[in-house]
């Protein structure tokens, strides 16, 4: 049980004890906002006098210091309609301390015995949070800013990139065509589909939302109808198809998917049907199962596309290190129904039939 105290005068000397004790800037107002009592911290803080403020208004502490209109707000309007309020934030210049930001949080004490209403009014400065949040918020302003530019610079980057590759693959188009040897014009031929393959990816980066990765299905079609487009001639008409799953991958192992599809495509309408044929049939696909895939290119040819192609070629090595490059493996199938050929990553069971 709690022994009572003896005299008002020890309740006085107790109710200091506690007000210096705490930390933070306190004050005891009476129901006039008169300062009752003043923690150590609030002289501390503010650096005022005792003397001055015993008895004081508030508004009258520090030459007027702190007749500030929000807390006026405070204490003549909200504290008369509840009996507590947190958080209430103040920003003001005191004259010798500077500018601060106070959080204040108020109470209204009412006694069962008495009239007398008695106000508590803790300080709790957040200046420097504040400063630190302001900081963090143009810190993060800026780093936007820069990402912003970064993303419209890479945008750039890509369009010339891309622009650049056009320029090339017409160069090598045009010499293509002013060179008297057959031999050096297939090269030149082959060249410029190899960078027909780059540009795609390029501008299909430069489209798309993301430059980090990019939608296979979407992209594999769009290259093997610019391909199919540009190689397959009128006297052999031959059906280019795309079957995807799709499925996203990050543009630099797009750039090496596209490269190998390039070439497998370009062997297989230069080699796969050296005669007419009706019905003639190219099918592109591409298949997933979680992180592993699948892609297959195969025909409705003669089926010695392996056989008559050399194996020392370089169509042959750039599919081989792109291959390796990608973690997989190359599987060739050619038989009287034509010639698929797969370049898969892990275990895959395809759920596509060979071109037919």
């Amino acid at each position: 049980m709690f022994q009572p105290i003896a005299n008002i005068e020890d309740a006085q000397t107790l109710a200091q004890a506690i007000v210096n004790t705490i930390t933070e800037p306190f004050l005891v107002l009476d129901e006039k906002f008169r300062v009752l009592a003043a923690s150590r911290s609030f002289y501390k803080t503010f650096e005022v006098d005792p003397a001055q403020t015993q008895g004081t208004l508030l508004y009258a502490l520090g030459d007027g210091q702190w007749d500030i209109p929000a807390l006026r707000l405070l204490l003549e309007t909200i504290i008369p309609e509840k009996t507590a309020m947190d958080g209430f934030e103040v920003e003001h210049d005191f004259p010798r301390i500077g500018r601060r930001t106070m959080l204040l949080n108020a109470r209204k004490v009412l006694y069962d015995h008495s009239s007398a209403i008695t106000i508590l009014l803790a300080f709790n400065d957040i200046t420097a949070r504040r400063v630190i949040e302001r900081e963090k918020e143009e810190l993060l302003k800026r780093t936007e800013d820069l990402l912003n530019q970064k993303d419209v610079l890479l945008r750039e980057m890509e369009h010339r990139v891309a622009n650049s590759l056009q320029i090339i693959a017409s160069i090598l188009l045009l010499k293509a065509r002013s060179v008297t040897s057959e031999e050096t014009r297939q090269h030149l031929k082959d060249a410029h589909q190899r960078v027909l393959s780059v540009a795609e990816v390029q501008r299909h980066l430069h489209t798309s939302v993301g430059i980090d990765e990019i939608d296979v299905g979407s992209y594999l079609s769009k290259l093997c109808g610019s391909l199919a487009t540009s190689m397959v001639g009128e006297a052999q008409p031959i059906e280019v198809t795309v079957t995807t799953e799709g499925g996203r991958m990050d543009s630099q192992k797009a750039v090496s998917l596209g490269l190998i599809v390039t070439e497998l495509l370009l062997n297989a309408i230069k080699y796969a049907f050296p005669e007419e044929k009706d019905g003639a049939r190219i099918q592109v696909s591409y298949e997933t199962a979680g992180s592993d895939w699948k892609l297959t290119v195969s025909d409705n040819g003669v089926g010695k596309v392996i056989n008559d192609v050399p194996a020392t070629g370089l169509g042959t090595a750039i599919v081989e290190a792109l291959v390796k490059q990608l973690e997989a493996k190359v599987e060739v199938i050619g038989d009287n129904d034509g010639t698929s050929i797969s370049v898969t990553r892990a275990t895959f069971t395809s759920r596509v039939p060979r071109a037919a």
